[in-house]
């Protein structure tokens, strides 16, 4: 009998302990037949509000770019973020800010416009 490949990583190297599947690579555990798909990220703003790919935020806070002299003001206006889920360094937005260019904001320091 074959087992399924991990719905995580998609590596072939699967297997049982009891009812369970358990992949080796990203020690993802799963029971065979039950719904492996993923939980949802839900990325919040300062207020609390849901935010969602294509939303307009403003920004709370200034905040310094590393590795150059521009600041992003507060009450700047950024439109159509796209959210970044996966992110480890807790900057989970990817925007396009006029006069600055593309960066990757913390959803802590912007709130819905």
């Amino acid at each position: 009998m074959a087992l399924p490949s991990c719905p995580k990583c998609q590596s072939e190297y699967t297997y049982e302990d009891g009812d369970l599947l358990i992949c080796p690579e990203c020690a993802h555990e799963w029971k065979e037949g039950e719904d492996t798909t993923e939980e949802q990220v839900i990325i919040k703003d300062a207020n609390g509000n849901v935010l969602a790919d294509g939303d307009s935020v403003t920004m709370i806070k200034d905040l310094k770019i590393k590795g150059s002299s521009s600041v992003v003001k507060v009450g700047t206006k950024v439109k159509s973020v796209r959210l970044l889920p996966d992110a480890t360094d807790g900057h989970n937005l990817d925007c396009k800010v006029d006069g600055i260019g593309a960066i990757k904001l913390k959803s802590e320091y912007v709130k819905k416009a």
